[in-house]
């Protein structure tokens, strides 16, 4: 693995492992209409921003949205001296890949990777049938009357439910009935969902 730390001495166009908490997840409307994930993980040295390119999302974007704990692969991109940033290649949930570890050492988490990503992408190419089959060939692209071109996986609205007052729940204090939030909970996610993301 490559801590944050550590990736200023990784080489342009080296491939690197990087690991840890998902911080944020961003999908901003593009303007060509294609769909670009940025996440950001935090491995306890500092953050990591790792790129999605439409190329690679069919098999991990679920992975991306729907774990907190994430081993990333990636290719380094070197933007200056101090600019670094990564083109993802891959994602697995960590939390498998340590079950995996305790059962069987390096193999096993060899193995299990393989498996995983061998599923994905079957899962992956057969979504893509069936869109191909249901619709026109090509990608789908919503064009405003301003000729703003966005892709349909875009979200503009701010992303997740509202979570107003959840503070004072959380700390066991009244919350007026007449504020209709009476029934909000306190946000589980460790994470920030942006505007432009899937909200997941």
């Amino acid at each position: 693995m490559t801590r944050s730390r550590d990736l200023l001495r990784s080489r342009s166009r080296s491939t690197v492992w990087v690991c840890g908490v998902k911080v944020a997840t961003q999908t901003p409307p593009i303007r060509s209409g294609r769909r670009v994930v940025f996440l950001t993980l935090d491995d306890s040295t500092g953050p990591v921003d790792a790129t999605f390119f439409e190329d690679v999302q069919g098999p991990y974007a679920a992975t991306v949205f729907h774990s907190w704990m994430m081993l990333v692969r990636g290719v380094v991109r070197r933007t200056g001296p101090r600019g670094i940033s990564l083109r993802a290649t891959g994602a697995w949930e960590l939390t498998p890949l340590w079950e995996a570890w305790t059962r069987g050492g390096i193999e096993a988490v060899h193995a299990a990777m393989e498996d995983s990503e061998r599923s994905a992408t079957e899962q992956a190419e057969a979504a893509e049938e069936v869109q191909r089959a249901a619709g026109p060939a090509g990608r789908r692209v919503l064009v405003h009357a301003s000729g703003f071109k966005q892709s349909p996986y875009a979200d503009i609205k701010p992303a997740g439910g509202d979570v107003r007052g959840s503070r004072a729940l959380a700390q066991g204090a009244e919350v007026p009935d007449d504020t209709g939030l009476g029934q909000l909970a306190a946000p589980r996610k460790l994470w920030h969902s942006s505007p432009g993301s899937s909200g997941h």
